[in-house]
């Protein structure tokens, strides 16, 4: 064989092959690759997308965050009013209850008072019968005097 011949043979080979590849493997190639590179951009723009919504996300659980704070805040702060006003109502209610342990008290003790001057006054009367019968050296009638251990009794 001819070298001449043969390398002519396959340039010509070449170029049918160039041109059988350039028509029917080139634009199926050029195809895939093309759609490869507009999924790629699709993912970077879809990428791009989700961390804006992501630092949208972070500054509304920003604003959440910072609401229920404040709502936490100021429910502390009723508790807290309201926390004072119970401990307030239960002082007035205890200070009216001592007070009126306290008139009690006073009642009772004036009521015992005036019964011990009663009874006091009954036992001096008594004694000084006791002592007009020993001085008199008789019995005093306490029911025909009535009267007079009365006015003794009112003296006394």
């Amino acid at each position: 064989m001819n070298l001449n011949a043969t390398l002519i043979f396959q340039t010509l080979v070449f170029f049918i092959l160039a041109v059988f590849t350039m028509k029917f493997v080139w634009p199926p190639l050029m195809k895939a690759i093309e759609e490869r590179r507009a999924k790629i951009a699709d993912g970077l723009a879809a990428a791009d997308r989700g961390k804006a919504e992501l630092a949208q996300a972070q500054a509304r659980v920003s604003l959440i965050e910072a609401s229920t704070k404040a709502d936490n805040q100021s429910r502390l702060a009723d508790a807290d009013k309201q926390a004072a006003a119970v401990i307030e109502q239960a002082r007035q209610e205890a200070e009216a209850e001592r007070a009126r342990i306290l008139a009690q008290a006073k009642l009772d003790a004036q009521q015992e008072q005036q019964r011990a001057r009663e009874q006091l006054r009954d036992a001096v009367a008594e004694l000084a019968v006791k002592g007009a019968e020993q001085i008199l050296k008789r019995e005093v009638n306490a029911a025909a005097h009535a009267d007079l251990l009365g006015q003794l009794k009112a003296q006394l």
